[in-house]
């Protein structure tokens, strides 16, 4: 793979215009088809064939009118009542409009003598606006057009606020917080290189393969039902991704134009070294995305295969567009001072055996022989902290039912209604019954439901045309996150079984929440063998060890347990709320965990590969175990320490959205890379693997067959070694060592 990935590198350098302008013709391209092609997302995450969902699509038939239903609530000020002649005039001549509206199925009037929705003192009342199909087929324009109405229909006597998951904001923009990671990222950039150039470059043809990556999710849109988050969250990790596969190759070039290499020469070392480093992580975080199909969720699949089609173009991106900018910038990828040493003749700034000298005394030098030199208090140390902040993993509650920002139309509208009706108004429950007289035996069951534990109102039967099917609304005491309403879902299901004459279903948001949830949990255990299982063969793989990718995979789920306890403290708990801007605390959102684990899985083998590949590469040149592994720590340790800082500044400037889910992913993200980078694997790995020692690099006679995969391009260079050696004893000269041309 290394001598493919060189001659890639050469070929870029050659046809350097050439692959620029195709880049950003498939840049170009992609903006006209965003603009011509592109859909609506949707914020649904229901799962076909559950119980819930075959209810909704159920109810659109027998109704016509789906499982999408908005509250809007009304209350009156001054002692005034809903019935006052004045307010009740109004109160109908909303329903009117509201009934008027596009996608609009029916509105049901609170004021109604024959299904009134008002509380005891006629102070307060809401009306169900339900609209025509399923949640994801509100458009923008119908939720806008709604929410105007409701903003509109206030008054000094009345106040009208509206509420519902069909109110949900679509796609989240970018705000400061995103802005801000990417400036970070260019300052780590700036210091590490020591040139605006390189880091400018870095950061452009990062910017480059994200932006064909998110405008190919746009025009899928066009096509594919994707979640309003999908685009967000590739953005994000494509946009972590390239700015870090790029630094990898951009240092690996720096440094072999000083060790003399012309500009042709060093790129094409870079790519065939570096570059299959590059290729090698790139494949684990697509395998960990793309292995997310394996739980059998449709929405779940969609953001794994968005995510991972949008790694491919961040590798592709350094393969071929990073050595073409490379060929532009020549040695202005190095510091002033370093090219004006260069011009003048030293040719030799950074040798291997200078460079080993120079940072042996160095901090990262001094870090790892203390963290080698107490390697058993280290390993006992690190182990106990990890474990003690994994502690809130136990108690975290997932939901798809977000807490809606604070004083938001959404957020009145529920206070309101729980002032009058109780927390479980926010999260109603639908039983639907179908079959020849569905309403008798809807009224035969409203008993016997409104006995169950934590029932607070059984809405009276609602038939349709032909009394073939009935939905009874049940009200929950407690509210649409609690555990006592999601019990009350099973409790529901398990007294409905065996109903006579008809089939049962329960649906509803909160019935929906419970259903994806559980089956995010039963999937869970799952994935996380499989991810574990991935990485400990590809470890074994590029080790050509067992121990090494037992401690590598034994870190990883450290690096999960620590990433997710901190967001549940936060998240759930409260915990440093301010730190993230977080308006409310609840249960996280259902996808959280198993995206982290999936995307957490495919950097810290990045980590682990660029790492743990360099101490393995001096262990078989011949060193010490524990010389191995410092100097291996001493020559990777820095790219590694501005990738994890670029990622963690990314991370967390998307942790600022206003999304829920985003939030909470780029937070626990953010967490992860801080831990996994700087703790697990500058920390644990180099502690245990010299607690290990020579028994760290053992693999089985049984297992010798494997294959060695050369991350590093070991054999690439100990080729072009040999070739330039021959070159020299047949010629008798020396080689040039860097030249300014391109």
């Amino acid at each position: 793979m290394a001598h493919l990935l060189s001659r890639i590198g050469a070929f870029s350098h050659r046809r350097r215009l050439a692959l620029v302008l195709v880049w950003l013709a498939v840049l170009v391209a992609g903006g006209v088809g965003a603009l011509t092609l592109a859909g609506t997302t949707t914020n649904s995450f229901s799962i076909p064939g559950q119980e819930s969902t075959v209810a909704q699509e159920r109810i659109t038939e027998e109704f016509g009118a789906g499982g999408a239903t908005v509250s809007v609530a009304l209350a009156t000020t001054d002692g005034a009542t809903l019935a006052d002649p004045e307010i009740a005039t109004a109160v109908g001549e909303l329903v009117g409009t509201l009934a008027d509206l596009p996608g609009v199925a029916a509105v049901s009037d609170p004021l109604d003598p024959a299904a009134p929705a008002v509380n005891a003192d006629l102070t307060i009342g809401y009306s169900t606006v339900t609209l025509e199909g399923l949640l994801e087929d509100v458009t923008e324009q119908q939720r806008d057009a709604l929410l105007d109405v409701v903003e509109g229909a206030g008054t000094d006597a009345l106040t009208v606020e509206a509420s519902g998951e069909a109110l949900s904001p679509g796609v989240p923009h970018m705000g400061i917080g995103e802005v801000i990671g990417v400036v970070l990222a260019m300052i780590v950039l700036a210091v590490t290189y020591g040139s605006l150039v390189a880091a400018g470059m870095n950061l452009l043809t990062a910017v480059v393969g994200v932006g064909v990556g998110v405008l190919g999710i746009t025009i899928a849109t066009g096509f594919l039902d994707l979640s309003s988050t999908t685009s967000a969250l590739a953005g994000m990790l494509g946009l972590a991704v390239g700015i870090d596969y790029a630094l990898f190759i951009i240092s690996r070039y720096r440094q072999e134009l000083l060790r003399g290499a012309d500009v042709g020469t060093a790129i094409a070392l870079a790519a065939g070294t570096a570059g299959s480093a590059v290729v090698t992580a790139g494949l684990t975080v697509v395998i960990a995305l793309l292995g997310l199909s394996v739980v059998g969720i449709p929405f779940l699949t969609q953001m794994g295969v968005a995510a991972a089609g949008t790694i491919v173009v961040a590798v592709l991106v350094a393969l071929t567009l990073v050595p073409a900018a490379l060929s532009f910038v020549g040695v202005r990828a190095l510091p002033r001072r370093t090219r004006a040493a260069l011009a003048a003749g030293n040719r030799t700034v950074a040798p291997q055996d200078t460079e080993r000298s120079s940072e042996a005394t160095g901090f990262l030098a001094r870090w790892v022989a203390t963290v080698t030199r107490f390697r058993v208090a280290t390993v006992l140390l690190t182990i106990a902290a990890l474990g003690v902040l994994s502690i809130p993993f136990a108690s975290m509650a997932t939901t798809l039912v977000p807490n809606p920002e604070p004083d938001s139309t959404q957020a009145r509208a529920q206070e309101l209604l729980a002032e009058g009706f109780g927390d479980g108004i926010n999260g109603p429950l639908v039983v639907l019954l179908e079959g020849e007289g569905a309403s008798r035996a809807a009224a035969g069951v409203t008993e016997s439901i409104a006995s169950l534990p934590d029932v607070g109102l059984v809405v009276p039967p609602q038939p349709n045309a032909d009394d073939t099917a009935a939905l009874l609304t049940v009200i929950p005491e407690s509210g649409p996150q609690s555990e006592a309403t999601e019990q009350l879902v099973g409790d529901l299901r398990a007294e409905l079984t065996g109903t006579d004459g008809v089939e049962a279903y329960v649906t509803g948001a909160t019935a929906v929440s419970v259903d994806v949830a559980q089956s995010l949990d039963d999937a869970l255990p799952v994935y996380l063998v499989l991810v574990v299982g991935l990485a400990f063969v590809l470890l074994v793989l590029v080790f050509r060890s067992l121990l090494v990718p037992l401690v590598g995979v034994l870190g990883f789920l450290l690096t999960v347990g620590a990433s997710l306890g901190a967001t549940v403290a936060v998240f759930q708990w409260g915990w440093l709320a301010d730190l993230v801007g977080l308006t409310a605390t609840g249960p996280l959102i259902s996808l959280t965990p198993i995206l982290v684990i999936g995307i957490l899985f495919g950097l810290a083998m990045d980590y682990q590969v660029f790492l743990v590949s360099r101490m393995h590469e001096a262990h078989a040149h011949g060193a010490a175990p524990l010389a191995a592994i410092r100097d291996g720590f001493r020559r990777s340790a820095p790219v590694v320490v501005a990738a994890a800082l670029i990622m963690f500044g990314v991370f967390a400037g998307f942790a600022s959205s206003p999304d829920p889910t985003l939030k909470s992913i780029a937070f626990a993200l953010a967490v992860g890379i801080l831990v996994d980078a700087f703790v697990v694997r500058m920390v644990l790995v180099p502690a245990a693997l010299a607690l290990m020692g020579e028994h760290a690099w053992w693999l089985p006679r049984w297992l010798r067959w494997l294959p060695s995969l050369d991350v590093e391009g070991a054999a690439l260079t100990a080729h072009r070694a040999g070739a330039a050696a021959t070159a020299e004893s047949t010629t008798g000269t020396e080689q040039p060592a860097v030249s300014g041309a391109r």
